[in-house]
């Protein structure tokens, strides 16, 4: 039999991604999984019964590349009534296979090799390796708890004559910490002075309480000529198995994407983007969500009241950070196995989002499920 030639990898230092590991083991052990970021409730109904009627009425070949007209356009509609911005539906906006792939596209395209990109971590596990792939260099800032801010003198300190790139998650994922008036004029400033590209990942746009706003780089005119915003249909409508994301962004930068996007997916699920153009049109504004997740998270605080977890702040997102040191000094990764095979419960260890940073005694667990879910796990929890 022929040798089979050694196999260099590009991605030498990851491994499986830490959300399959955990709901992997979750279902092994049959604990409730509050690990993994879906929810565990249906969509709309009739959200899916507008996919079935799109599949009935015969829109099941190749959709054009960039999207279905109709959805692009509903897109824009929707951005220019929430954030002030109208993005060209023809020209700069891109629907892609989930949020993950705009992120994988965008990096890939406007990333060249030795550029260095700023990341803030604990980060979306995707950002650096899509970084490293494009043959760029990761500068991690690292924000600490509890409050999980940006240190914007240690922004300035990480920027060199090679940097290109910064990119921001709001609202973040994993800390629940949202970007404020303050830090998107800091953002300016500095994108503006070194002439930087942002990419904003913005999939929790419409999942940000206590009535703070979304602020999204779209509202900004100065960051949002210079800057791919990133967004999520999966987030919104609790589709998160469709995988349909979508970014906007000024035309010389959404045709960059677009180069590279047309040979990573080429386009995307035709019935779905008629369905989901349905919807946009429909409610726009997404006003329900925040009040709906908001509803999920004090529920989950309060059933979490008699334990010995104790809760960081969460400003947005559906995922709440929860600090355990009263109750152990083991690694984050370590009493995360542990409270699965004792305890009955999945959550994430923070330290699969650091890089070269202690994470310190914090998981995080996800609040998009069911109350009868989240007063199950809350029970066991209340027991350690």
């Amino acid at each position: 039999m022929p040798s089979v030639r050694e196999v260099r990898s590009k991605l030498p230092s990851t491994g499986v991604s830490i959300f399959a590991t955990m709901s992997r083991l979750a279902a092994e052990h049959q604990a409730i999984n509050l690990s993994q970021g879906f929810p565990d409730f249906d969509c709309a109904p009739d959200l899916v019964e507008a996919v079935a009627r799109s599949l009935r009425d015969g829109h099941n070949q190749y959709a054009p590349m960039p999207g279905l007209p109709a959805l692009r356009e509903a897109l824009a509609d929707k951005i220019a009534a929430l954030y002030g911005h109208r993005y060209d539906p023809a020209t700069e906006i891109l629907v892609t296979s989930g949020a993950t792939e705009a992120l994988f596209s965008t990096l890939i395209a406007l990333v060249h090799p030795g550029d260095e990109v700023i990341l803030f971590q604990p980060a979306y596990d995707s950002y650096a390796p899509a970084v490293e792939l494009a043959g760029g260099v990761p500068r991690v800032v690292t924000l600490r708890p509890p409050a999980y801010r940006i240190d914007w003198d240690a922004v300035r300190a990480a920027i060199t004559p090679r940097t290109r790139l910064l990119l921001v998650n709001t609202p973040h994922n994993p800390t629940g910490t949202i970007l404020d008036a303050a830090d998107v004029a800091e953002l300016r400033r500095l994108a503006g002075a070194h002439d930087l590209i942002v990419v904003s990942d913005e999939v929790y746009e419409h999942i940000v309480f206590d009535g703070a706003r979304h602020e999204s780089l779209a509202r900004d005119p100065e960051l949002a000529a210079r800057s791919v915003v990133i967004s999520s249909f999966g987030k919104t409508y609790h589709t998160t198995g469709w995988k349909v994301g979508y970014l906007a962004a000024p035309a010389p930068l959404a045709a960059e994407v677009q180069r590279v996007h047309q040979f990573v997916t080429f386009s995307v699920n035709t019935p779905v983007q008629h369905a989901y153009a349905a919807f946009v049109r429909r409610d726009p504004l997404c006003a329900d969500l925040s009040p709906f997740y908001q509803r999920k998270r004090d529920l989950f605080l309060s059933l979490m009241a008699g334990s010995r977890f104790r809760p960081l702040p969460c400003r947005g997102t559906y995922f709440q950070l929860m600090d355990y040191s009263a109750i152990s000094d083991e690694d984050d990764q370590a009493f995360a196995l542990r409270l699965i095979r004792e305890h009955g419960v999945a959550a994430i260890p923070l330290s699969p989002f650091l890089q070269g940073a202690a994470p310190g005694p914090v998981l995080r667990f996800c609040f998009a499920k069911r109350d009868e879910t989240l007063e199950g796990a809350a029970a066991r929890l209340r027991t350690i």
